[in-house]
């Protein structure tokens, strides 16, 4: 384990590693770690996977959302200077942000460690999808975490996860490395390294004397086997972020053509790591679209998904705190519209093509734009089984609804 974490905190250019059983458990930690407590405030994203917010919830805190860019998928930087600037009255009750780098790509992470330290509050960096992901520093953006008193060069490349008090890192098998399941934190100050390592263990001091617990802490250890499987896919990290790289861009090209679709693009100054590859459908198709074409990939063999559902729609987020529909409307808007293809290391272009050849096919047939009524007359067409009222369209038109909804199994 030992051979994992300094390994890794070298690879990431951090001081401390910490490994543990999973991204959430260090996350968990994190949290507790920072003194964040019942009733304390921590600024984050509606538009993640759910461990994200209920790591602050473990600490009966409250997760304070703001919306997300559509364009990056990322936490919207002016809405969160808005937000911290309409909760500093809540101080101390307002403790961190917990920003995210949505499917490995970097968020805006220098302005926001600049808000952060002009607000006086914490940062955990969720970088769960982000290995090996790289932000630009410039001379616009200040050093990075406060302890560190090492001179930087005004313009660099640094690794995400490596801005804020700590981030994290998740290993479970759908990420760019693996350890089974697993996850690291990673941070420059000793005290948060400290109180890290003694948690994940049940609360043991450093001697990690048998039966001797300084504090309440978890069952949060990673194996031995884990990390060695860990250190196996560190020392091919390169090789394998390059792959998935090559497979991105295969795919933006095969889809570059296919107007209905937003297709992620790439920043200057940011260097993604991918995690997965989601395409958007343009604002005119609905959910009942997105989820109708999901389901006809995978009858097709093609493994996809929706990523991800607003985590302030979840059923007992919504009971907490009231959430409804129109809260955050760009995080709902993206959602509705989201489909993860197939996406792995060594993804042949052959397969590429069939995935892409198919969503065209697909999209085309959801579409319709030759009818231009076509969906009044497809809720009516339905409930009549089929018969359709040829006086408000032509019979050509009427045969070519007809068939589609034979083709997308709403009628016989």
């Amino acid at each position: 384990m030992e051979e994992f974490e300094n390994k890794f905190a070298e690879y990431i250019r951090a001081k401390y590693a910490v490994a543990v059983n999973s991204g959430t458990s260090g996350l968990h930690l994190c949290v507790r770690t920072l003194d964040i407590k019942d009733g304390d405030k921590v600024v984050t994203t509606p538009f993640s996977f759910i461990s994200s917010a209920n790591c602050i919830l473990f600490e009966k805190a409250e997760p304070v959302f703001v919306d997300i860019d559509e364009r990056t998928l990322n936490i919207d930087i002016n809405k969160l200077e808005r937000k911290l600037e309409e909760l500093k009255g809540n101080k101390p009750k307002l403790k961190a942000i917990l920003p995210v780098h949505v499917f490995g790509r970097p968020c805006e992470i220098g302005e926001i460690v600049e808000l952060a330290q002009h607000y006086e509050v914490k940062v955990i960096e969720d970088a769960a999808e982000a290995i090996g992901a790289e932000y630009l520093v410039n001379s616009k953006v200040k050093e990075g975490r406060k302890n560190q008193n090492d001179n930087k060069k005004q313009i660099e490349w640094r690794k995400v996860g490596t801005f804020g008090d700590c981030g994290v890192f998740a290993f479970y098998p759908n990420k760019q490395i693996t350890t089974g399941e697993g996850g690291m934190i990673v941070t420059d100050d000793e005290k948060i390294y400290r109180l890290c390592r003694s948690m994940r263990n049940q609360g043991r001091g450093e001697d990690g004397a048998w039966l001797q617990h300084e504090r309440l802490g978890y069952n949060y250890r990673i194996s031995d086997i884990n990390c060695a499987l860990g250190i196996a896919q560190l020392e091919r990290i390169e090789e394998i972020l390059a792959k998935r790289e090559k497979v991105a861009r295969i795919y933006n090209e095969k889809l570059s053509v296919v107007d209905e679709l937003i297709l992620p693009h790439f920043e200057e100054h940011k260097k993604i790591s991918w995690f997965v590859y989601v395409v958007r459908l343009k604002d005119r198709f609905t959910q009942e679209d997105r989820d109708m074409i999901l389901r006809r990939l995978k009858e097709k063999g093609i493994g996809c998904n929706n990523y991800f559902s607003p985590i302030h729609l979840q059923p007992f987020y919504k009971k907490m705190f009231g959430y409804r529909e129109g809260d955050f409307p760009v995080t709902e808007k993206v959602s509705k519209r989201t489909i993860a293809l197939p996406f792995f290391n060594n993804l042949k272009e052959d397969e590429i093509d069939y995935v892409c050849e198919n969503l065209k096919e697909i999209i085309e047939d959801t579409g319709f734009s030759s009818v231009t009524e076509f969906i009044v007359f497809t809720m009516r067409t339905i409930a009549s089984g089929g018969r359709i009222k040829e006086e408000r369209l032509t019979a050509e038109e009427a045969e070519l609804v007809r068939e589609r909804l034979k083709k997308l199994g709403y009628i016989d």
